[in-house]
Formats: structure tokens, C-alpha cells, sequence
């Protein structure tokens, strides 16, 4: 396995490359690809059998899949909206803060659960499959202004790809929602890669790709091992470099 270090070196050569190449070749064809796949992605993580195509028709044609539930069609449409709602805070440049995590938490329980959409839970829960007890409810509000001074704090100074791993798994691991904490995890993080001019990250939902992530959280919520957390969504920003730039210059790899 490679060292953090010389991930983070290869992904700033590779975004050096990627932003000469977007100047002339960057299109919107390639960017609402891979949303619609980042989203197919992180909602197949938690559990939803759309499949990719059924996905797009989804969100992108208005179709209703028979034999697919209201939620599973709601939570395609509704992350479709998350994305377009952190690419509009890119564009305006707005910082993370409490009110943007609960507004893009809103979004995905959008006409799910009403009731707890966008609002920290007030029950305690347990995670299935995982020994990692989630704070109680009345802790919630004290970490929750941790992990923003965190940001605060380290906005400027951390690797973006290390602040947006970070973002994402001290998110997760509070777990201040009732549902939806991994969806809002995952668009936590690529808010701020995409603040930083990086491409989504895309966590696969396959099995194999689902047990190395929640492996890897599962090491930082019991053992207070990060690296392995951080190290696998560095991977996951390289490949996604990679893979971008073979979209843009598919010449490259054939030099």
C-alpha cells in the first residue's frame, strides 16, 4: 500500500494536469455522467437496488421503475438535488457551517422523513454490524460545534483531501441524524473537494468496495485509526483524477 504522502503528491500533479485540460475539454456530458453515478453509488452503499440505467431514468427522464419503492425513486431524485444544491454553493463560494449541513440533510430525507429532515436526532441509536456506539442525543449539539471549530481551524491548513476525509468520517461517526448520516457524509466530503476544483469522489457500492469503506471507518471508530479511513479516499481521489483525465486525453495512456 502506497503512504499518504505520495498519494497526495501524485493527486497534485494529477489535478495540475486535469486543470490544463479542462481549460479546452471539459464539457457537461462528463460531469452529469458521474453524478449520476456518484449518487447510484452512494445510495447502492446504503441498501437501494436501482441500478445505474434505472438510476438515470430517475432522475434524469422522470420515469417510475415498477417494482422499486417510493423511497428508493426519492432518494435517487433527492441526491440528484443535493449535488446540484453543493454545486450552487461552489459556484457562490459558500463556506461549510451548520445551516448549509442541515439544509443539504433536508434535501436527502426530502419527503422521507419529513419530521427529522435537516434536524439533529433526540434518540439514541445503534449502528448495525458495527461495535461503534454512537454519541447520545444530548452530546450532539457540543460535537457538532467541535466539528465545525475543526473546520474552521483547518480549512487552510489540511490537504483538501485529507479536510474532506476528515469531514466525512468525524460526520459519520457523530451520526447526528436519525437516518441519511452516510448520504450527507458523502456530500459533506465532495463539497469540499469540489471547492478545492477535484472531481467527485465515488466510493463504489459493490460489496467489495462497501466492506473496505465501513473496514475502514470501523478501524477510526474503535481503534482511533484514521489513516486507513484517509488513505482510502485518497485512492479513491487519485482514481477519480486518473480516471478524468483519461475522458479528457484518452492519448495519455496510450504513450
Amino acid at each position: 500500500m502506497q503512504d499518504l504522502e505520495s498519494i497526495l503528491t501524485k493527486i497534485n500533479q494529477r489535478k495540475s494536469e486535469l486543470d490544463i485540460l479542462r481549460q479546452n475539454l471539459d464539457n457537461a456530458t462528463i460531469k452529469e455522467a458521474l453524478k449520476v453515478e456518484f449518487l447510484y453509488e452512494s445510495n447502492r452503499i446504503e441498501g437501494n437496488t436501482l441500478t445505474l440505467r434505472e438510476t438515470q431514468l430517475v432522475i434524469n427522464e422522470g420515469m417510475t421503475i415498477s417494482g422499486k419503492s417510493m423511497r428508493e425513486h426519492l432518494e435517487a431524485i433527492n441526491h440528484k438535488e443535493a449535488i446540484l444544491f453543493i454545486e450552487d454553493l461552489v459556484t457562490q463560494k459558500m463556506e461549510l457551517s451548520e445551516y448549509i449541513l442541515k439544509q443539504i440533510h433536508g434535501i436527502v430525507l426530502y419527503g422521507i422523513d419529513r419530521k427529522n429532515a435537516g434536524v439533529y436526532r433526540k434518540l439514541p441509536v445503534a449502528i448495525a454490524g458495527s461495535k461503534h456506539l454512537p454519541p447520545q442525543p444530548y452530546l450532539l449539539q457540543d460535537l457538532m460545534e467541535d466539528y465545525f471549530r475543526f473546520y474552521e481551524l483547518h480549512k487552510n491548513d489540511l490537504h483538501p483531501v485529507v479536510l474532506a476525509a476528515e469531514m466525512h468520517e468525524r460526520l459519520v461517526s457523530i451520526h447526528p441524524f436519525i437516518d441519511g448520516n452516510g448520504r450527507t457524509s458523502r456530500l459533506i466530503m465532495n463539497l469540499i473537494l469540489l471547492q478545492h476544483g477535484f472531481p467527485l469522489a465515488i466510493i463504489g457500492g459493490d460489496y467489495e468496495s462497501r466492506m473496505a469503506y465501513y473496514d475502514a471507518l470501523e478501524k477510526v471508530q474503535a481503534e482511533n485509526d484514521k489513516q486507513s479511513f484517509i488513505l482510502l479516499i485518497a485512492e479513491k481521489v487519485l482514481s477519480g483524477l486518473d480516471r478524468y483525465i483519461n475522458i479528457l486525453n484518452p492519448k495519455k495512456n496510450t504513450e
